[in-house]
């Protein structure tokens, strides 16, 4: 890395570190002022308030650091071209793309960190943030989660149907179990259990009444007894499960929807399990999957959309680029908003609803780069 790399390196990350705290001083401060009449009334310690905040904080990560990103390159950029040393740099055979490699090289990382942050943190942040306020409830045990009710659902490949009274979806714990399937020769299976969880990779079901329907009406089911049954022949596991209730809350609208995190390994599971779904929920699950690849590159998006920016800014009034470019980046917030709206409404496809804002966007900043002087 080149000592020009290592410079303007240190002057971003300098930069972004300031502006990514500063938000989240006043994120922290609202979320108290917003919450402290629930966390007050659950009598939530403040041990307990600090776990809240550090579950809920990777749900505001999201649009805190692209617009962190956005914010310290003004202000870098802008500042190398007041005092000269963008002059300095083209002066010496330097093009704008390859000072802006390091800057490229930051937003790539945090594109990375966010994707990440998207499949394994984010999915679950809301569930566990809830968690803790039932805890402070007394409410619930350590470690465990909410319980959710009446969950139902069938699956199309193997004809089982689940109808379970209440479901934990942080243990995977089962109350009030029956399942029906198809067996062998047209005879039907149906289990019903008081109680049921997931172990060592299988069901473990007890209290459990089994009963056989043989092939035809004209013989009565044969039942059996046993107060544990374990099986590792059901192909659903607890993460089907979670994904069955998180699904639901997809129905209706897009509102709804988007208050719903996802992993993509969630939706492949919950297709898996659904081949043949209705169109409209179809639309829907394909633009989240693909919003999920594309959302994380917004950090890409916001360099190119800030470097010719503040570069224009260093030249005239740096109040000026800094307004232009908010203007940019809401802008683009809102086509990506409406993107997903008729993407999720199957009016375009669902790759194409996800990544638009992306590819405008960063078109006009790439271009706003190469006619930079």
């Amino acid at each position: 890395m080149r000592r020009l790399d290592r410079y303007l390196l240190k002057e971003l990350l300098t930069a972004l570190g300031y502006c990514l705290a500063g938000i989240l001083v006043f994120w922290l401060s609202f979320e108290l002022l917003g919450e402290m009449d629930e966390l007050r009334r659950r009598e939530v310690g403040p041990g307990a308030v600090v776990q809240y905040l550090g579950h809920r904080l990777p749900l505001y990560l999201l649009l805190q650091i692209p617009v962190a990103l956005l914010l310290s390159l003004l202000y870098v950029v802008s500042h190398h071209a007041r005092h000269n040393e963008l002059v300095a740099m083209r002066s010496a055979g330097l093009s704008w793309w390859r000072i802006a490699v390091p800057y490229f090289g930051v937003g790539t990382a945090l594109s990375l960190g966010l994707m990440a942050l998207n499949e394994y943190v984010v999915p679950d942040a809301a569930a566990r943030a809830d968690a803790v306020l039932e805890r402070g409830a007394g409410r619930e045990a350590e470690g465990a989660g909410e319980w959710r009710e009446n969950l139902n659902f069938r699956d199309p490949e193997t004809g089982r149907i689940w109808l379970v009274r209440a479901f934990r979806p942080r243990t995977g714990d089962l109350v009030g179990v029956d399942i029906q399937w198809p067996g062998e020769g047209g005879a039907g299976e149906r289990m019903i259990a008081e109680r049921g969880f997931w172990r060592n990779g299988r069901w473990v079901f007890e209290e459990v009444s089994r009963f056989t329907f043989p092939a035809g009406m004209e013989s009565d089911p044969v039942q059996t007894w046993t107060n544990r049954w374990e099986t590792s022949g059901f192909p659903e596991t607890p993460s089907h499960l979670r994904s069955e209730v998180k699904i639901s809350r997809l129905l209706g609208s897009l509102r709804k929807s988007r208050q719903v995190q996802l992993s993509l390994r969630e939706i492949g599971e919950y297709r898996e399990l659904h081949p043949r779904l209705a169109p409209e929920m179809d639309a829907l699950l394909r633009t989240w999957y693909h919003d999920r690849l594309a959302s994380p590159w917004t950090c890409v998006v916001v360099v190119l959309i800030a470097i010719p920016a503040a570069v224009g800014s260093g030249r005239r009034n740096p109040f000026v680029g800094v307004a232009a470019s908010i203007f940019v980046a809401f802008a683009y917030f809102v086509m990506k908003e409406f993107s997903l709206a008729t993407g999720s409404g199957g009016y375009v496809p669902a790759w194409v609803a996800a990544w638009l804002p992306n590819v405008v966007f960063g078109g006009v900043g790439a271009l706003g780069i190469w006619r930079a002087r």
